[in-house]
């Protein structure tokens, strides 16, 4: 078999095929077969040269998606005028409120049989997004005295598991009622930590991606 010349252009091109089979049936209802038909002629083999399974493909996917993010966090971590109160503010709403998140919550897959991606997620956000974005903005916050905190790691670390975790309804399958009692919840949890981050504006938007999901989820 002639070697691949343009592996890069393989890649994009099943990640490309494979968001579209998701966004049109969902990742529980696509499978690798559905990804093959519509890549004009490509062997299961080329496919596993480079996956080893479907959920290896979704990772693929979300990473695309949510390549944008981490520039949004560096964006805000870095931007002027603003003390670090105000930055997480602004992380919160404008991470929800980008487009994307509506294909996100379309495409997501059920987590309960997707182990492997919700340890990944998990990693990421305390490996990565903690230390390079919500902490230094927690340790801006304390210096300029709009944050109060003695342990800014572990309040850093809380923030974004009950943020992208537990109040995550792809992850725990969340009604919209259960997702409005959850964001209460961690509403009065901010405001315990003197951070009034939260809104109605984002309640409603976090409200939406959570119809998107089901809706997605009960997808035949």
């Amino acid at each position: 078999m002639a070697r691949n010349k343009h592996p890069e252009e393989t890649v994009n091109l099943i990640v490309s095929v494979a968001f579209r089979q998701f966004m049109e049936k969902g990742y529980e209802h696509t499978s690798i077969q559905d990804i093959i038909d519509n890549l004009g002629g490509m062997s299961k083999g080329a496919i596993y040269h480079h996956f080893k399974s479907k959920e290896d493909i979704l990772m693929a996917v979300m990473d695309r998606m949510t390549a944008g993010s981490n520039r949004m966090l560096k964006e805000i971590r870095d931007r002027k005028g603003l003390n670090g109160k105000e930055k997480l503010k602004a992380i919160f709403k404008e991470s929800i409120k980008r487009p994307v998140q509506d294909d996100i919550f379309t495409v997501a897959p059920d987590f309960h049989n997707n182990p492997k991606l919700l340890f990944s997620i998990m990693h990421d956000t305390i490996e990565n997004v903690v230390p390079d974005y919500i902490l230094p903005i927690i340790r801006q916050g304390i210096a300029d005295g709009s944050i109060e905190t003695d342990y800014p790691e572990q309040l850093a670390e809380l923030i974004l598991l009950v943020a992208n975790i537990w109040m995550n309804p792809m992850i725990f399958n969340s009604s919209e009622e259960e997702t409005y009692r959850k964001y209460m919840v961690f509403c009065q949890m901010m405001e315990s930590f003197g951070l009034d981050v939260a809104d109605s504006e984002l309640l409603g938007r976090l409200e939406k991606l959570t119809s998107i999901y089901q809706k997605s989820k009960n997808k035949a």
